[in-house]
C-alpha cells in the first residue's frame, strides 16, 4: 500500500507539500498541486483521515444536532447537510436530540464537550433554554438553522411571517371562524409557537377571535386534533391553518372521515410544501429544507476558513402554493 512519502518521492516534493496539496489546505502553486495529484492516482494512493487529521489539525467532520428525524423537514435538511458536506470531502456525525429527553441532555453536557469535531449545525436550537450558549461555549464554527441569537450565522424563515401569510390568505377568502391546529402542545419547537403567535397576529389584526387545537406537528396528531375540533357541526369553523403540512393533512383526512367536504365546507392551508402535499391538493407556504441545508453548509465553511468572518443572516426563501384545499366559505 502507499504512503504519502512514496508520493511526495514520486512528485519529488516534501512530504508536507505533498500533504498540502492532496488535503487543499495551504498555499501550494497549480502546478505542483497537479504533479502530486497524479503521482498519488499512478500510484492508487488514498488519504487517511487519521493522518490527515493529524496534518492539518482538523478531524473533517462536522458535528449536527436536529430535534427529531421524525419530521419531513429535519430528515431534507439533514439530506442537504450531507450533499454540501460530501462535496466539501467532509464527514456528518449526526445527533437526534429529542427535545425534554435525558439524551439531549447528554449530548449538551458529555458528548459534544468530549468529540473533536471542526464545526457544528444546530436546527431547531432553543435559545430561551440557553442551549445556543452552551454551543458557543464549545468554542467551534457555529451555524444555527431557524430561530437564534445574534451570537451566530443562521438560516431560517421567518415562521411568524409564513403563519400570518397563510393566515391573511383564508381572511381573503371571506373564513373569519379560522382555527389553527398544532402547537401548545408538550414540546413544541420555537418556530412552531411563532407559527402560532403569526396566526394569532393576523387573526387580531382582523378583529376576529383565535381558536387554537393543541397538537404535535404530526399527521397523526393532527388528525385526532382536528378530529375533536371538526365533531361538532355547530361549533365547527369554516377553515384551519396547519401549524406545518403534516397537521394540516391530519386535518383534511379528519374532515373527509367526518363527511366535510374539502374545500366547500372546510379550507385547510398549511406550511412547508411537504412531499405529501400535492397528493393531497394542500394549499400551503413552499419552504426548501435542502436548500437551507446547504445553504448552513456554505455559511460554516465561511467561519472555518475565516472565524472572525461578518456573522451572517440568510433569509430562506419561501411562497404561498396555490392548490385546491381552499375556497370562499360557503353561503
Amino acid at each position: 500500500m502507499s504512503t504519502i512519502a512514496d508520493v511526495a518521492a514520486r512528485a519529488g516534493v516534501s512530504k508536507a507539500t505533498a500533504s498540502r496539496a492532496l488535503s487543499g489546505r495551504g498555499y501550494v502553486s497549480e502546478e505542483t498541486r497537479q504533479r502530486v495529484v497524479d503521482a498519488a492516482g499512478d500510484l492508487s494512493y488514498v488519504a487517511h483521515s487519521s493522518a490527515t487529521s493529524l496534518a492539518t489539525g482538523r478531524t473533517g467532520t462536522i458535528a449536527v444536532i436536529v430535534p427529531t428525524l421524525d419530521r419531513w423537514f429535519f430528515t431534507e435538511l439533514v439530506a442537504g447537510i450531507q450533499e454540501a458536506l460530501l462535496d466539501a470531502d467532509l464527514d456528518l456525525a449526526l445527533y437526534d436530540i429529542r427535545e425534554g429527553s435525558r439524551l439531549r441532555e447528554r449530548v449538551f453536557e458529555e458528548v459534544l464537550p468530549r468529540r473533536r469535531f471542526d464545526g457544528l449545525i444546530a436546527a431547531g436550537i432553543q435559545p430561551s433554554a440557553q442551549e445556543l450558549e452552551r454551543l458557543l461555549r464549545l468554542e467551534r464554527a457555529l451555524v444555527c438553522v431557524g430561530p437564534y441569537s445574534e451570537g451566530t450565522s443562521t438560516v431560517a424563515i421567518d415562521d411568524m411571517s409564513v403563519a400570518r401569510i397563510a393566515t391573511e390568505h383564508l381572511l381573503d377568502l371571506g373564513h373569519t371562524d379560522i382555527a389553527f391546529v398544532g402547537a401548545e402542545a408538550t414540546g413544541a419547537s420555537i418556530g412552531d409557537e411563532r407559527r402560532l403567535d403569526g396566526y394569532r397576529e393576523a387573526m387580531s389584526a382582523a378583529g376576529a377571535a383565535s381558536r387554537v387545537a393543541p397538537a404535535e406537528s404530526t399527521m397523526p396528531s393532527g388528525y385526532a386534533a382536528a378530529a375533536d375540533l371538526l365533531s361538532d357541526r355547530r361549533s365547527r369553523p369554516t377553515a384551519v391553518v396547519g401549524v406545518c403540512d403534516e397537521a394540516a393533512i391530519g386535518t383534511i383526512i379528519a374532515a373527509r372521515r367526518l363527511g366535510i367536504s374539502v374545500p366547500s365546507q372546510l379550507s385547510v392551508i398549511g406550511i412547508d410544501d411537504h412531499r405529501d402535499a400535492e397528493m393531497f391538493a394542500l394549499t400551503t407556504i413552499r419552504q426548501h429544507p435542502r436548500d437551507q441545508g446547504r445553504e448552513a453548509v456554505r455559511l460554516l465553511s465561511a467561519r472555518l476558513a475565516d472565524p472572525d468572518a461578518e456573522i451572517e443572516h440568510v433569509a430562506a426563501a419561501s411562497a404561498l402554493v396555490m392548490r385546491n384545499s381552499t375556497a370562499a366559505p360557503a353561503s
